[in-house]
């Protein structure tokens, strides 16, 4: 680490990165780090070449948002967690505590990790669409601000009240389906609510492959009960649900909105997703090095 660029979305954790950027300086500078601190937005404007490291500041959006310009590159991802959801920290086990999360960066421990391709856009965690984007797209600002990552779970029990199911066109491998479903998923890393629980059975960051789960009920009784199923670790295939992994996946399309990494993104095209491994380095405390 002798040159690093630091990348602060100063509206992540209730303004919350503006206290931990300087915290990163004070790192930096007391290692005798050469560095530039620059905001989410001025991301176009920045030569990467320049650095050898990269320190994130938010959530998995901000991450989200950094991936394009290191992917498939040997500059090395450092998150400082304190969005909303802080998934991929979580998966990583990194901590939200500050001087944690810059412990991580200091033990030099580093993942190659997996990344999904949605048409022209990247994704570390997951793609969805339908109830999954609905919790994430529709909650408010407001809520999010108030409740933190608790704002999903009660627009999710909300949502869950009326669920909408929607046809789609479906393929994967040499396999095509038709089916009728309230959320579709594709997770490179499944777990939510940091880490109590994963929509996927094996999903892993770095096994060239991703998870796709398919919600098909539309009973909110139903729904409950497949989600207790999730939650323990009961998940099957069959006519409530479906669960595979895949390297490829493709959905027919005319026009949706879903989310990538919990960013709101419209599709106007055929949404057709693919993994493409071991193409980020991140600083990690997981035994996935």
């Amino acid at each position: 680490m002798e040159n690093v660029l630091i990348i602060n979305n100063p509206n992540a954790g209730r303004k919350k990165a503006l206290q931990y950027k300087k915290s990163v300086i004070k790192y930096l500078f007391e290692k005798n780090v050469k560095f530039k601190s620059i905001s989410i937005n001025e991301l176009s404007n920045t030569d990467f070449s320049k650095f050898d490291t990269v320190i994130a500041i938010g959530g998995d959006g901000t991450v989200n948002r950094v991936i394009p310009y290191i992917i498939n590159t040997d500059k090395i991802l450092g998150i400082i967690p304190c969005g909303t959801a802080n998934l991929l920290a979580a998966k990583l086990k990194i901590s939200a505590n500050i001087n944690k999360a810059l412990k991580v960066i200091e033990n030099g421990k580093i993942a190659d990790i997996d990344s999904l391709k949605i048409n022209n856009k990247f994704s570390i965690l997951r793609f969805g669409l339908g109830y999954d984007s609905d919790i994430i797209c529709k909650t408010p600002q407001k809520l999010k601000n108030k409740f933190g990552y608790f704002a999903y779970f009660l627009s999710g029990i909300l949502f869950a009240l009326r669920l909408k199911q929607k046809h789609y066109t479906i393929s994967y491998d040499d396999k095509k389906l038709s089916i009728v479903a309230t959320c579709i998923i594709a997770a490179n890393a499944g777990n939510m609510f940091r880490n109590l629980f994963s929509i996927s059975k094996k999903c892993e960051l770095n096994d060239g492959l991703f998870d796709i789960f398919i919600l098909k009920v539309k009973n909110p009784l139903m729904f409950f009960i497949e989600f207790l199923q999730i939650i323990f670790d009961k998940k099957s295939s069959g006519s409530k649900a479906m669960y595979f992994q895949t390297s490829n996946f493709r959905i027919k399309n005319d026009f949706t909105t879903g989310h990538i990494d919990g960013e709101k993104t419209k599709f106007k095209d055929d949404i057709e997703i693919n993994i493409i491994p071991k193409s980020v380095k991140v600083f990690s405390n997981s035994d996935i090095c």
